[in-house]
């Protein structure tokens, strides 16, 4: 267990932190390295893992050695009197993301069965909020088995469109326009998504040791990219079709006709936007509950559900 918790579960936590909404949806996928082509994209999603695991790794080892396992400490020890400015960065950006999480949460539940949007954003809050409150052990716990379902599900769909589609991705290979780049998409999201990292640092009070927490991070890099990894070869076969599409999972998952896989990844995605909110509020929380020792669990769902209905306001707001 010991082992899991040193090497695996921060690479589950940051999984979780980045895989939210257009990750999830293969979006972000498509935009950052399909486009570039099958080739250049697998280059580009390459270029991802290596800044991502190095920048982990250097963090992950500062956060040891300063024993800063919340943000604001980490980016005191890093940036000094600026780190306010990042402070205000991150709860711009907490707030963002979660008015698109709980909208994107509010469509998937009314697709699935029929409930009312504002019905699907509040179910959504209201699992975040009740995470948070249950704490770091709860969340690490719940994000370790959730993350075994997210790459069963991913896996599943890469096998059958392997099975189904072999031709098709191995064809899709031969049309690699040489023009494109091979980096570009990749520096820009390791760098959009690496910057809300300090929310999943609570993580790293299991490393103990500069081997441990330097690995850690390598491997939490490649963690993180495995399922963009599975889907990138899945939507091969439908290179055209994904491109201009806003939800290109789907495309793949109608192709191969299994409804229930359809409504298992529904599930996982709804899933998934439950652990990028509670990831990015938690983050807030330890940050607040380490700065001021008087602070209660009270206080601390009060600061989650302030957070959280100016969120569900914002999303009632946005048209996806």
């Amino acid at each position: 267990m010991q082992t899991f918790r040193k090497y695996f579960l921060p690479g589950f936590i940051f999984q979780s932190l980045i895989i939210g909404g257009g990750y999830g949806t293969g979006r972000e996928i498509v935009e950052f390295f399909l486009k570039f082509g099958p080739v250049h994209g697998l280059w580009n999603m390459l270029i991802t893992t290596i800044i991502w695991s190095v920048v982990l790794a250097l963090c992950f080892e500062l956060c040891r050695i300063g024993k800063t396992y919340n943000y604001q400490s980490f980016i005191k020890d890093l940036l000094g009197k600026f780190w306010i400015a990042y402070e205000v960065l991150y709860i711009f950006g907490m707030i963002l993301v979660l008015s698109v999480m709980g909208s994107a949460s509010g469509d998937i539940i009314n697709q699935m069965i029929g409930l009312d949007h504002f019905f699907g954003v509040c179910i959504m809050m209201f699992l975040v909020s009740f995470m948070v409150f249950k704490g770091s052990v709860f969340i690490e716990k719940i994000f370790s088995y959730w993350s075994i379902v997210l790459y069963c599900g991913f896996g599943i769909l890469f096998i059958l469109a392997i099975n189904n589609f072999s031709i098709e991705i191995i064809n899709a290979f031969q049309n690699q326009d040489r023009n494109t780049s091979l980096w570009k998409g990749g520096v820009k999201y390791a760098a959009y998504n690496i910057g809300l990292a300090p929310a999943i640092f609570f993580c790293t009070k299991h490393l103990k040791s500069k081997n441990e927490a330097i690995f850690s991070g390598l491997l939490a890099g490649a963690i993180g990219i495995l399922p963009a990894f599975f889907m990138y070869i899945s939507m091969l076969s439908f290179n055209s079709d994904v491109l201009q599409s806003t939800f290109p999972v789907n495309i793949v998952l109608d192709a191969l006709g299994y409804d229930y896989l359809k409504v298992f990844f529904q599930i996982i995605l709804f899933g998934t936007f439950i652990e990028t909110g509670a990831s990015l509020i938690h983050g807030l929380n330890q940050r607040v509950f380490d700065s001021f020792s008087n602070v209660s669990n009270n206080h601390r769902i009060t600061f989650s559900l302030i957070a959280l209905v100016i969120s569900i306001f914002l999303s009632e707001k946005l048209v996806l």
